[in-house]
């Protein structure tokens, strides 16, 4: 019997690549094998809105982050899976919440700063993201989120905010822990010093990519001058790059592949990186192109998971509305 929630979420804003993969998903797996928690796994479509997109994408986007859970290897029957947007609770504790929230901490948030920088209007949403986060975690008394380090101060954010509504209510929303895990930082195969990004598409590993595709993207990556392949993310952050998706695919020590590869040319080098990605993604890429084309199973799963997640959303807003005098 599980004895604590555990809630996170992925944002259907595009193909997911291979640092979604060892940065959230493979987690995620792990976590439900583990059977210490009851996990809430939700495609967080809601949040995805306060950045620009196209809306007759957005439906397709959903179902393939949904495909992408499940071929990934999470299990409906095991963890809850969801889409955000299907559970109305979270919207209306979002506001519940936002009047709680103080300003001046939301103003502070650095992701908010890096995204507003980036856009030419700034919308409420962006500004209120946290809220909503917030809201998202505690209408489940989760105990556990497992976040990056990007998402620590949003998680604070969350606990602090549980804090202030209980002092002011009454003991109402468990304080959330950061479940931190090591995670290889993936970075660009184009710019190593720069995090990969679906927004730079020739140097993105997505899950989706065929052979071909991975083959000609890591031949092309930038590397470094000189020769050997060594560890050095200061002299050397092309080679270390590709060492550290090579070692997180094949399960293999950077050391260990230090000592197998340490002479040999790069060409050489990135043919066994393309074909270890390769063959990695080879199980997800046909279970996924399955669930893609039978969107009515996908669907039901949504269904499903929406079911149980209303069933325990309702009924902690039920408890909540209580609390702060709404009828």
């Amino acid at each position: 019997m599980h004895t604590k929630n555990l809630v996170s979420g992925i944002q259907p804003s595009g193909k997911l690549h291979i640092g979604n993969y060892l940065g959230a998903l493979e987690n995620f797996t792990k976590l439900e094998a583990g059977g210490d928690y009851r996990c809430f796994f939700m495609v967080v479509d809601l949040h995805s809105l306060t950045e620009p997109y196209d809306p007759a994408l957005k439906g397709s986007q959903v179902l393939d982050t949904l495909a992408s859970f499940v071929a990934a290897g999470l299990d409906p029957k095991k963890s809850v899976i969801f889409v955000q947007s299907h559970v109305p609770a979270h919207c209306e504790l979002a506001w519940i919440l936002n009047t709680v929230a103080p300003f001046g901490e939301l103003s502070r948030m650095t992701q908010f700063k890096d995204k507003s920088a980036r856009q030419e209007e700034t919308n409420i949403g962006l500004f209120t993201y946290p809220v909503l986060m917030a809201a998202d975690i505690v209408l489940y008394d989760a105990e556990a989120v497992p976040v990056g380090d990007d998402q620590l101060q949003h998680l604070e954010f969350t606990r602090a905010l549980a804090r202030k509504f209980n002092h002011r209510f009454g003991e109402t929303f468990k304080e959330p822990e950061p479940l931190l895990t090591p995670t290889p930082r993936v970075m660009s195969l184009t710019d190593p010093m720069r995090k990969m990004s679906k927004s730079e598409p020739a140097g993105c590993l997505f899950l989706d990519d065929e052979p071909d595709e991975i083959m000609a993207k890591v031949m092309a990556a930038v590397t470094d001058s000189g020769t050997g392949v060594s560890y050095d993310r200061d002299n050397k952050p092309g080679i270390a790059n590709l060492l550290g998706i090579f070692s997180s695919v094949s399960g293999t020590s950077i050391e260990d592949l230090v000592k197998e590869y340490g002479n040999a040319k790069y060409s050489v080098f990135k043919k066994a990186v393309a074909k270890a990605v390769a063959k990695k993604f080879a199980g997800y890429r046909k279970k996924k192109a399955k669930l893609v084309a039978n969107s009515e199973k996908l669907v039901k799963i949504a269904a499903r998971g929406a079911k149980t997640a209303n069933a325990v959303a309702n009924a902690k807003l039920a408890e909540i509305r209580k609390k702060i005098g709404l009828l």
